[in-house]
């Protein structure tokens, strides 16, 4: 046995005897493929005949696969805290090591920036635009700093986008339709058109504000309600204001018999009459203080508008009334008019319009005009003369005087 080749002999001999480990699982391999259907065939009749032992195995299985996967969780969440507290205790190694791994890997820095961005573009963008929003201060500067530093770049991105002809000829008529507008407005001794420069933040956030309005899912409840409450809010102070006014100016007289701090008429109307609608409606569950405070002052100006009207109805018929009642004594005191103002030498009045004007004097003092003022009156005026200028016109009795009562009613 002293000779190598016997030796090498035995050595080949002992290992076709005993195969090794891989041989034996390269052999236990092929077996397993060569024979997939008769295993699966035998592994089911086992459990069938012993299905106790295989349910404890398959519990035994299962428990070391859960501690498995416990110990590597530990193992992972200890090295995440140990590589936490480092970064921690050496924020400037930290800081150094990144640096350098970007300085070292631009390209794969850029290819993982526009990775990322081509899969989240609207999220990358929603974020920057947040940013400028919050500080447009300083967005303005960055802007102003990067341009003084990059003219050249400016300048060249602006002749590129001149560079196609159809945003260049529509730069020009904007610009030639702008001083066009200039020049007629100096001419017309106008002041020069102000414009209100929105900047994009400002716009995001009318945007922002629009859609959260719009896409409220109570939005149209919300509307119909404050639509009804201040409809019918209006119509009650319409029906009944004026007595509302009268019992409202009654207790605030008894308030100040009593003692009491004194409190406007208006707002006791006012909230009389939010509580009687809020009362009577149905439902105004999403109405808020604003909404009844805007819905309060819409009815005040509808009030207004309506009241103005009437008043001024009123004066109209009033000083056409006057005027056919009391014409003879009005054409005399108009004629006496003229000829004082001959004898000052100025020149005559239609006596006519003298005659309306003195009819105003005579009965603005008898109709409400609590809502007019002098231009209103002076209105009233010019038109009842326009409807005694239309009646006087030449027609047959019994026209004139049909038309003569109408007037009067």
């Amino acid at each position: 046995m002293n000779d190598p080749s016997e030796k090498a002999a035995a050595a080949r001999k002992d290992l076709a005897e005993h195969p090794s480990v891989d041989d034996a699982a390269e052999k236990r391999r092929q077996y397993v493929a060569a024979n997939r259907d008769r295993i699966r065939e035998l592994n089911r009749l086992w459990r069938s005949e012993h299905l106790d032992r295989a349910r404890e195995l398959n519990r035994d299985s299962m428990r070391r696969a859960a501690a498995r996967r416990h110990r590597e969780a530990e193992v992972r969440a200890r090295g995440r805290d140990r590589a936490k507290r480092w970064r921690v205790e050496h924020p400037e190694r930290r800081r150094e090591y990144q640096q350098r791994w970007v300085a070292e890997n631009r390209e794969k820095v850029r290819e993982y920036y526009n990775r990322y961005y081509e899969a989240h573009r609207d999220e990358v963008n929603a974020r920057a635009a947040a940013r400028r929003d919050a500080d447009p201060e300083r967005t303005k500067q960055i802007t102003r700093q990067w341009a003084e530093r990059n003219k050249e770049r400016r300048a060249e991105l602006q002749r590129n986008r001149r560079s196609d002809p159809e945003i260049y000829q529509s730069e020009l008529e904007a610009n030639a339709a702008a001083r066009r507008l200039k020049r007629s407005l100096s001419r017309a001794g106008l002041p020069p058109k102000l414009l209100h420069a929105t900047t994009a933040a400002e716009r995001r956030a009318n945007e922002r504000a629009a859609d959260a309005y719009f896409a409220d899912p109570s939005r149209p409840e919300h509307l119909r309600q404050f639509t009804v409450f201040a409809e019918s809010l209006t119509e009650l102070m319409l029906e009944n204001g004026a007595r509302m006014r009268e019992f409202a100016e009654a207790y605030v007289l008894s308030r100040a018999r009593v003692g009491l701090p004194s409190v406007p008429a208006e707002t006791i109307v006012h909230a009389r009459a939010v509580e009687i609608i809020a009362e009577r409606m149905r439902r105004v569950d999403l109405l808020t203080g604003r909404d009844v405070a805007a819905a309060v002052r819409s009815t005040k100006a509808e009030v207004w508008r309506v009241e103005r009207q009437q008043q001024f109805d009123a004066l109209v018929k009033a000083i056409v009334v006057h005027f056919y009642r009391d014409s003879g004594r009005l054409e005399a005191k108009a004629e006496a008019e003229n000829r004082a103002r001959a004898h000052r030498g100025m020149p005559r009045v239609p006596v006519n319009s003298v005659a309306v004007q003195l009819a105003l004097q005579d009965v603005i003092e008898r109709v409400p005009t609590s809502r007019l003022t002098k231009a209103d009156a002076r209105t009233a005026a010019r038109i009842a003369g326009l409807h005694i200028a239309t009646s006087l016109e030449p027609r047959d009795a019994v026209g004139q005087s049909v038309h003569l009562r109408e007037l009067a009613e």
